[in-house]
Formats: C-alpha cells, structure tokens, sequence
C-alpha cells in the first residue's frame, strides 16, 4: 500500500495529541487530507462503519468509552485496520491486556511527543511490510507445493529410486542418472533438526501404510555435499491399474526461507527495529526472570531508567535521520559499557533501560551508571557532524525500591526525572520522597495538555524604554497559566514541562496569536503602537510549521509585520547555521524584526552578528545584576554595547532593577532597557495604560 493509499483515524479528545500526531503524519510523508481525528468512541465507529483505515490510534479514556471496554468496542469495526492504544502513564498493564486481545502497540502519557507518533507510525509500515512478505512467502510455498518446481522423487517397491527431476537433483546433488536404482536412503539423506539423527523414511511408510504420509516436523535434507537445507512435504504410495502399491513418490521443497523468516518475525517482535536492542516486551520478560533468579539466590538486581538530554533539541535541529543514527551510536555505547549478562533495552524515543541481574551492592549500580555517563560524554561521529550528548539516569534495585517489574522501572522512571530536575548528565538513586514529586510532575503535565482548551493561559508584558528619552519603544509578551488550582504560574514552573512533553509547540504558536491580537486591539483603541517581542524556543523555530504560523497570525490579526518581533537565544541560532540563516532570511522578508535574546550566556560567536540578518542585541540580566560593584561584569556590558553600535544593531539590556544601573547603562551609550526599575510585567489592562499618549514618557527616569 502506498503513502497515498493509507489513511489514519485518531479517536482521542486531547487536541496535542491530534496536533502531534498530524505534524508527525505529514512529515512522513502522507497527505493532510488522509488524517482524520475525532473525540468520541461513537463517532469513530460511525466514520469506521462508512470508511475503513490503514491505522487507529485510539485513546483508552475517551469521554463515551474508558480503558479496555474501548478497544472492545472498537476491533469489531477495525478488522482491516492496524490499532495503536494511547493509555496514561501508569496503565503498562491494561496497554499490556490491549496488545493481548489485538491491539499492535501503545503509547503511554507522559513519553507521546511528536516523534514518538512519527515512530509509531514507521512501526506501523514496517510491521506491514514484514507481514505481507510473509504471506507472499507462504503464498509462493503453497504454489511450489502444487506444481512441478517442487523437488520429486520416485522409488519402486523395494525403496529404489526410480526418478529424480531437475530440482530434487539440485537439491539432492544427484543427478537422475546417477541415483537410479540406488536405495533413496542414500540419495535422500534426512535427519532431525534438532538431534540430527536420521529421520524415519517417509516413502517406507507412504508404502507400508498405502497412505499419504508427511515429513516429520523439523526436517533436514543433507545434501550430497554435505549442506543442509530444511524440506517440507509429503510421500504417498503410487498403485497400478489394479490399486496395488508399485512405489511411492515424496515432493518436498526448500523452506529454509520461510522458516528462516518466521525466526526473524519472532526477533522483531522482541526488538527495537532502530537499535536491535531488545524492545519493551523483552524487557519485561527479563526484568521477571531475573527478580525469580534474584528471589532464589538471595541477590538483588538494579534497573537503570536512562534519558537522553537535549535529544529533541538535536533531532528537531538536524533531522530525524541524524537522530536515529544518534541513537544507534547511543545503543552502541551501552553495549560497551555493560556487562554481557546485562540487558540494554530501548523503550522509544530516547529512553532506554539497563537491566543489571546481579549487584552485590547497591553502589555497583553507581559504578555502572557513572561508567555509562562518562562514555556517553565523548562526542559521537554522525556522517560530517560531531554531536555531543548526555544523559541523566534514575536507578531503582530490587528488593529496596519494587518488588515486581512494572514497579522497578516505574520508579527508575521516576529517579530519572529527578536527576533531570538536578541539573541532568547525572544519575539518581530513587527515594520514597520521589514518588510524590513524579505522581505531581505527571499531574501538572496531564493537566497541561489541556490548558489551551480550557482557555488557562495569559500574557503579561513588560515595556522596554529607550534610556535616552524615557519613552516607550516596545513591549515583551511574557506567558503566565493561571492554574485553577495553584494559581499563577511562571514559565519556570511548567515550560521545561512543556518542552519534554512537546507541548511547548502549540502553546507557542498560542502566544504568538495572542500577542498579535493584543497589539491590533490597542491600535484599534487609539493607543500607542509599539513592536510586540515575543519569545521563540528551539522547537517552535525547527517546527516546519513555524514560518507560515507566524505568517497566519500576522494575516488573522491584520498586523503590520513590522510590529512583531521575535527574540531567539544565541543557542537556538548556532545548532544548525545554514537552515537558520535560510529561515531567518523568510522571516526578514516577511517583514518582522528580530532579536538575539539573552546574549552573552551561550555561544557569543560575532560572527552570526553579521552572518545573520538580526536587529537587536538583548545583553543578559546576569550581566547587568551586577555591573555597578564588579569590574569585569562592567567591561563585558561595555563591550556588548559598543559592539552592537558598531554592527548598527540596537542594544537593549534586561534585569534593570536599580537607579544605579541605569546610570551605568546611560554613560555608556546603551539604547533601551528593560526591567522592574521601569514596570514589573503587568496585565494588558494595566500595559494599556502606559500606551496612552500623555502618559507613555511617565515610566522612565
């Protein structure tokens, strides 16, 4: 089936998954028109009951339909159809009972981002394709066993052969000439697959039995020369006119192939197809064989939850095909630095587990880790890239932290998390303390995939003044969720959140919406019209859909491009230089201005000042904190400005918080500034107020 043939039907009432899992399907290559979503179990049997589909991914917990019921009710209509489940982060087990009764895989909450919908998807073609080789296999087999491009072999009443034809003397290494009136046993050599012995003669008993008998199971043909070939078929007596038994004949062929591939289907179904590492499902068998081994022996055993840091920054920034290859290169070091008793397995996405059966202490897991973080560390040769990566590992032992296998990885899941919130290339031992910090993380991430629906996010902005006159020169949009619960929270309570889950997407391309709208409805009020600023992260500026979502919000809001300008970290810029500069050079053309953000804490590399086609140099707060009392903090705010001046970019420097840093900052030439010394971020109502004309020069000086 080819990419235009194929459709795909979400059934799920979270939109970032359906956001996540289109992106995921056009980037594979399918047409937007072949993906449907919709939000309710009765809905998708409705569309199902008109409309087949190549795929389903369907959520377990639907607003008309919860857990396996779910899938119960769907397979009837999906007969034809390949199902995928999308289950919350603590239901292994009922994903487990879906797979059980058809469903071809899961994805659980918490690790569903847009590459895992993309891998996912792949899963689905590669499984297809392995299937219907498979059956194409088995229908060629049933075809050769019907006609005479089987192998054939006669013999007469006393067990002589009688003929061969061209494919038994192939397979045999007999010619016809040579093997008749020889005994079969000597031109037909068979033994048992498994013990090697010599198996029963099938012609004898086709013969004493006056029947048609079989081969016996795991047959082996022992070639004249030695080499050996798997057979399969059947003998049966040949009767003269007056049915008495003249001879028999045996037609067998080669099916070393298919039983070849049969072995390899049952490895795919234990192995990562990226890594060919074991998958989740041996994982798991594993883990349990070894808890038995660990309970008979009075031994512990140690699982090692391992996560990449920074790896979709890196696989958004340079591909998804450099970023297989990444994992590959990963995959390959973990195998290095493990035992052979160990298992590296892969979970998806940039998640693997290390099983190690035998520890004598707890600390050898320590070992082990440390071991795997430093090897990690050297940097991998991908094609003409040198990329440099780390991980941060949690790690749980049995008995101490779970004494079954979900519960051991759940908590190493949980440990990991916690040596990410350390500041990550670290591992983590779990602690009863941690269960209730994971339990709160995956709480607030449920509950931001739901923040746009429920209409929860805000902007605040603050002014930046131009330092020379006092007036207002632009506004910085600054998000805020304004939790039901928890009240307001700042971006550094749940954006790192965002950012891990793949949600930071569709949240930006909600900012940039609403700051638009915003500074269209103070220019239709009459107020002040000033550049709204509004912040971009890596994922939002890699995203495809980047450029025509910024050209969208432009169009709905009628706003003048001029208007909008967008702040990029120096990280964002440097990752990938060439795609940068083409995607910058757009965004020029489109009209908006831009601006380096937080200069001076990442690459600081002059040569993308004039490489890249930027506006405005935002120097760091960290620099400006303490400019006033330390020497060498002074020279590099200094340096910044003079030079942004001398590049003829504009200079404006965050964190103001004092009298005695803006003096600083108005001695030395530096064109804006922006900080709680002018206005803390404030409410639209509230920034509108500083927009009105007689009042816009009130904030400064």
């Amino acid at each position: 089936m080819s990419h235009t043939d194929r459709n795909l039907l979400l059934i799920d009432d979270v939109p970032s998954h359906a956001q996540a899992l289109e992106e995921a399907w056009i980037a594979g290559g399918h047409v937007r028109s072949a993906f449907e979503w919709v939000r309710s179990l009765s809905i998708g049997l409705d569309r199902l009951a008109h409309r087949t589909a190549w795929a389903i991914f369907v959520n377990l917990n639907l607003p008309d339909s919860r857990g396996i019921n779910t899938l119960e009710g769907l397979l009837p209509f999906a007969s034809e159809s390949q199902v995928v489940v999308i289950a919350g982060a603590n239901d292994e087990e009922i994903c487990q009972a879906a797979m059980s009764i058809g469903a071809r895989d899961y994805l659980l909450e918490g690790h569903i981002d847009i590459y895992a919908f993309a891998r996912a998807v792949r899963n689905i073609a590669e499984r297809e394709l392995a299937r219907h080789e498979l059956w194409a296999e088995k229908e060629r087999s049933q075809v050769t066993l019907n006609s005479i491009g089987d192998a054939v072999i006669s013999t007469d009443n006393a067990g002589n052969v009688t003929y061969l034809n061209v494919v038994a003397e192939q397979m045999t290494g007999w010619s016809m000439k040579q093997a008749v009136c020889r005994p079969l046993k000597e031109v037909f050599q068979i033994v048992d697959g498994v013990t090697h012995q010599p198996s029963p003669n099938p012609m004898e008993l086709a013969i004493r039995q006056n029947k048609t008998v079989g081969l016996s199971a795991n047959c082996i043909l022992i070639r004249r020369d030695g080499h050996e070939c798997a057979i399969e078929d059947s003998a049966a007596p040949i009767h003269d006119r007056n049915g008495l038994v003249t001879g028999a004949v045996i037609v067998f062929h080669d099916v070393s192939m298919a039983r070849d591939r049969v072995m390899e289907m049952s490895y795919l179904a234990q192995h990562d197809t990226l890594t060919d590492l074991p998958n989740r499902s041996m994982l798991r068998d594993r883990v349990t064989q070894a808890i038995s081994l660990a309970l008979r022996n009075d031994k512990q055993l140690a699982v090692l939850f391992l996560d990449l840091d920074g790896f979709k920054r890196i696989n958004d920034s340079l591909g998804h095909a450099i970023g297989d290859k990444l994992l590959q290169s990963v995959a390959t070091r973990l195998l290095s630095s493990v035992r052979r008793s160990d298992t590296v397995s892969r979970l998806g996405g940039d998640e693997f587990v290390i099983l190690l059966p035998e520890v004598t202490h707890a600390a050898d897991a320590a070992i082990s880790a440390a071991k795997i973080l430093s090897c990690l560390r050297e940097a991998h040769n991908i094609g003409d890239q040198r990329i440099t990566i780390n991980a941060s590992i949690g790690i749980s032992t049995f008995p101490e932290h779970g004494r079954d296998t979900e519960t051991l990885i759940k908590n190493a899941d949980t440990a990991m998390y916690h040596a990410k919130e350390s500041g990550r290339d670290n591992y983590q031992f779990f602690g009863s303390g941690m269960s209730l910090a994971g339990v709160e993380r995956e709480s607030l991430e449920g509950q931001l995939r739901y923040v746009l629906e429920r209409q929860e996010l805000l902007l605040h902005y603050q002014p930046k003044i131009n330092l020379a006159t006092g007036a207002i020169t632009s506004a910085e949009a600054l998000l805020r969720w304004q939790h039901k619960e928890r009240g307001l929270l700042f971006p550094e309570q749940f954006l790192s959140i965002a950012e891990d889950s793949g949600l930071i997407v569709a949240i930006g391309h909600w900012v940039l919406r609403e700051a638009c709208r915003q500074t269209r409805e103070w220019r239709d009020a009459g107020l002040l019209t000033v550049p709204m600023a509004v912040n971009v992260s890596s994922l939002e500026f890699r995203n495809e859909q980047f450029l025509e979502g910024v050209r969208v919000a432009l169009k709905n809001t009628s706003l003048d491009p001029s208007y909008l300008e967008l702040e990029l970290t120096e990280g964002v810029l440097m990752r990938h230089a060439d795609s940068t500069s083409e995607t910058l050079e757009q965004l020029k053309a489109i009209g908006v201005r831009l601006a380096v953000d937080d200069f001076g804490t990442g690459y600081s590399s002059l040569s993308y000042l004039t490489q890249f086609p930027v506006d405005t140099l935002k120097l760091d707060r960290s620099f400006i904190q303490n400019v006033v009392t330390d020497t060498d903090q002074a020279v590099i705010a200094n340096a910044v400005i003079v030079m942004g001046k001398a590049l003829k970019l504009r200079v404006v420097a965050e964190g103001v918080e004092t009298l005695e840093q803006l003096a600083f900052l108005q001695a030395h030439g530096c064109d804006e500034g922006q900080g709680y010394y002018f206005s803390p971020p404030v409410t639209a109502d509230r920034f509108a107020k500083f927009l009105e004309i007689p009042c816009q020069q009130v904030i400064a000086n």
